[in-house]
This record gives structure tokens, sequence and C-alpha cells, in this order.
């Protein structure tokens, strides 16, 4: 497939985006240090749940279709949930709590290996056996992932003093590998002439607003529980109103579109590859707005895991969806 500057724009904002998304969610989320300009400026449970319900309420003129007659829904409601608690509720709000105490440098290359736990989830639920390429690139990353968790020091790792903030987005990256294989390898119901049709509202904006409504009632769980434990209040600005219009409009639904439409004109193979910008736009984006600079650690990571990556990708790996922002 040829790299038209159309294909590369609709392959690059999304990284750009998710990789925003990361520092947005470090500014308001609380993971500044104590009187920066916007720390603790929402609870990060509460954050994920504004996100998506202005998302939902964006995405509700494009998909409302998909809600008509609700017979569609309510006999696949298992897998519907499965999706939205996994992919809205589960992964954003792990990765906006690995946000407060872990950099969005830290937390976006831990994202990007992905393809390792894409492997392991395959092999040990699926029966998809990886190749020895596939197990090679997987070690590389491995590698990369426990140089950012320990800080680029083997005997910090060895003596297991994780952030908190790491074993949350570990978490997050796991529970997604489980969401792609769901989307990977659907039931009977969403397969074939039994799936809902496209003319039918069940487009991507109609099958991205129906996740959205089941991921915010895990999300409104998670919220209800950060309240009861004692969460600070929102302190509302100006500032805090426009990165929730970015976060929810910007990070979920162009971002969504465009890496859709990106996927289905170049491929995953070449997805794969765009998809590594976002620990690169996460560095650059936080040493400008945050002021927190790479260490020499995040460069040798970040070559481990795009090391692991295009050596698995020699041969072609199980269907694996992006992670979003």
């Amino acid at each position: 497939m040829k790299l038209t500057p159309r294909l590369a724009l609709l392959m690059t904002l999304p990284p750009l985006l998710w990789a925003g998304n990361a520092v947005v969610g470090r500014w308001i989320a609380g993971g500044l240090a104590a009187g920066q300009p916007g720390a603790g400026q929402v609870p990060p449970l509460t954050l994920n749940l504004l996100r998506w319900a202005l998302t939902a309420l964006i995405l509700l003129p494009l998909g409302w279709r998909a809600l008509r007659p609700l017979s569609r829904i309510t006999k696949r409601w298992p897998y519907l949930l499965a999706l939205g608690v996994l992919g809205v509720g589960a992964f954003n709000s792990l990765q906006y709590l690995a946000l407060v105490t872990s950099s969005p440098l830290n937390v976006t290359l831990v994202a990007a290996s992905m393809p390792v736990w894409m492997l392991a989830v395959g092999a040990l639920f699926y029966g998809e056996h990886a190749s020895r390429r596939q197990l090679a690139g997987a070690a590389l990353g491995l590698v990369g992932v426990g140089l950012v968790i320990g800080r680029g020091s083997w005997q910090t790792l060895a003596q297991v003093r994780f952030v908190p903030g790491d074993l949350y987005i570990l978490l997050a990256v796991i529970g997604w590998a489980f969401y792609s294989w769901l989307l990977a390898r659907p039931p009977a119901h969403m397969r074939g002439a039994q799936r809902p049709r496209v003319d039918e509202g069940w487009d991507w904006a109609g099958l991205l607003l129906v996740q959205t409504l089941f991921g915010l009632l895990a999300a409104s769980l998670f919220t209800a529980g950060e309240q009861a434990l004692g969460a600070a209040p929102i302190r509302w600005s100006w500032g805090v109103v426009a990165a929730l219009a970015y976060v929810s409009l910007g990070a979920s639904v162009v971002a969504y579109r465009c890496w859709g439409l990106g996927v289905a004109e170049g491929g995953p193979a070449m997805a794969s590859f765009f998809n590594n910008l976002t620990p690169l736009f996460a560095a650059l984006l936080s040493a400008a707005v945050l002021g927190e600079m790479p260490r020499p650690y995040h460069g040798v990571a970040f070559a481990f895991i795009v090391g692991g990556i295009a050596v698995s990708s020699l041969r072609r790996p199980p269907a694996i969806q992006k992670v979003p922002g």
C-alpha cells in the first residue's frame, strides 16, 4: 500500500492525540507535584467518567440508529458489556490512575508493549501458538517494559520497587489484550449475516456509541467508589473544560475515526509502525508542556519495544487492535 499524504495524516493524528491524552491526564488528574498548575483538578476515575459521558453525547447524533430497536442490543448484551467494561471502563480508568504516579512517557511505553500481551492471551485462551519470531519479539518488548518499570536500573527492577502507576497500566494493557481478542474473535451473533448491518446504524459511530454506553456503567461504579473513598471535588476552570473537550472529542471521537480509516486503507502492518509514534509524541509533549524530560533509558526501552514489534511482525501476527489513549 502506497503511503499517501492523506494516509500518513490519518495514521499520525491518532498517536499524537493519544499522546496528548496522556499528557492531559497527567496534568489534571493529580499526577503533578503539589503546587504546580493543574495538580489534582479532577480525580482520575471521575475524569474517565466525564470523558466518556461527553463522548457519548458527541456520538449520539452520529450513531443513534444503533440503539433502535433495542432488541438488537439486549440479545447481545453480555458481549457488548464485556467490550464496554474492558475498552471504555477499565482501560481508561486504569490509565488515568496510572498517570497520577507515573509519567506519560512511562505509560505510553508500557502500553506500546501490547503485542506481547496479545500473544500471551492468544496462546493461553485462544489456542494461537506464537512463532519463534513472535516469541523473540515478545522477549525484546518485555526487556523494554522492564527498563521502564526499573527506571533504567535492573537492580531497582530486581527489588520490585514498582510505582503504582506502572502496575495500573500493566493491568490496563492486559485487559485491552482481552478486549482486542473479543473484537478479533466475536461470537456468532456478531459475525456474518447475524451481525447488525452498517445501514442499520452499526457503523463505526454506532458501535463505539454502544460500547461507550455500556462502559459508562462500569465507569460510574468506579467513580462512585472513588467518591466514597473521599476523592477531592472537581476544581472547575476553563482549563479543565478545555481538557475535557480535548479528551472527549480529540482523543476519543476524532482519533478513533482516523485510526479506523487509516487501518482500513493502509492495513494493520503499516498501522503498527505508526502506533510506535505514541511514546515519541508523549516524550515531546511531556517535555514541552509538563517539563518532564525523557531519560536515556527511555530511548533504550523505546528501541527494544519497537525492535520487538518489528521482529514479531516479520510473520503475520494475530489481529491486534490499537491501545487508545
